[in-house]
């Protein structure tokens, strides 16, 4: 599918995967969507790129709605909708203490990473249905999630996380079967160690961040966000491309800890 003179709606992208991917796509001609709660971020960001801000809390239906609305608004057809805003969290399933895992931390992770793609994907992709299709195999869109290597092969700590990334790449492929009937592709990446502003620009941050590359097959660093933007824009131009989960991770497979 050509993004040129279509409309492209990110969340999370104000920053790190989500903000690469919508300057990718605004490269190629799309109108973006910054659908973001960093107001002041996403509105430089946009206002750079000739694109549009709505600020979003992807676990409430009404904010992404209102989003979605704004896609519709710029008068391009709705074509692309990529889910990258997502928060971490680490916690023991039975801590040191004894304690259990509390539900109110798990509960806000699946609310924001799996509900949050959810609304957002399904939301995008009814107004995704009402646009002409763009082609002879009558498409008319594109779904792109972000899970995690870590739905795949959690680490100690990731209960919470795992779960939600996990949820995500369980959707991929009843979503795609679903919105087949509408002409909508769903495909899932999964991120490993990606260099991110998550990662903190500390004294210590490059150590740390050296700590993390060593599991990497190849090459020996951290993936660039970029390279994740590259994986999307490939992922919505060849239109054989659905309901697949696909790794980006450099070939790293996660130790325990």
């Amino acid at each position: 599918m050509d993004v040129n003179g279509s409309a492209a709606i990110i969340s999370g992208g104000a920053s790190g995967l989500g903000e690469a991917t919508a300057r990718e796509l605004a490269r190629q001609g799309a109108t973006v969507v910054i659908a973001d709660l960093n107001e002041e971020r996403g509105k430089a960001v946009a206002d750079e790129l000739g694109g549009v801000f709505a600020r979003t809390d992807v676990s409430d239906q009404d904010q992404v709605r209102a989003a979605v609305d704004a896609a519709v608004a710029t008068g391009r057809p709705l074509r692309v909708v990529v889910n990258s805003a997502g928060i971490g969290w680490a916690e023991r399933t039975v801590n040191r203490d004894g304690n259990p895992h509390n539900p109110d931390s798990y509960r806000k992770v699946i609310e924001v990473n799996l509900i949050g793609t959810f609304n957002l994907m399904s939301i995008a992709a009814a107004a995704i249905a009402r646009t002409d299709p763009a082609d002879a195999d009558g498409q008319r869109g594109v779904v792109i999630n972000t899970a995690s290597v870590a739905a795949l092969e959690g680490q100690t700590g990731q209960l919470a996380y795992s779960a939600s990334k996990g949820g995500i790449v369980g959707m991929t492929v009843p979503a795609a079967r679903d919105l087949a009937a509408i002409g909508v592709r769903v495909n899932t990446i999964c991120p490993g160690i990606i260099d991110t502003p998550i990662y903190g620009f500390s004294g210590n941050a490059e150590e740390f961040k050296a700590k993390l590359v060593a599991p990497v097959v190849f090459p020996k660093r951290m993936g660039r966000a970029d390279e994740f933007a590259q994986l999307v824009l490939s992922l919505v131009r060849n239109d054989y491309m659905n309901a697949e989960v696909i790794r980006f991770d450099g070939g790293i497979r996660f130790q325990p800890k």
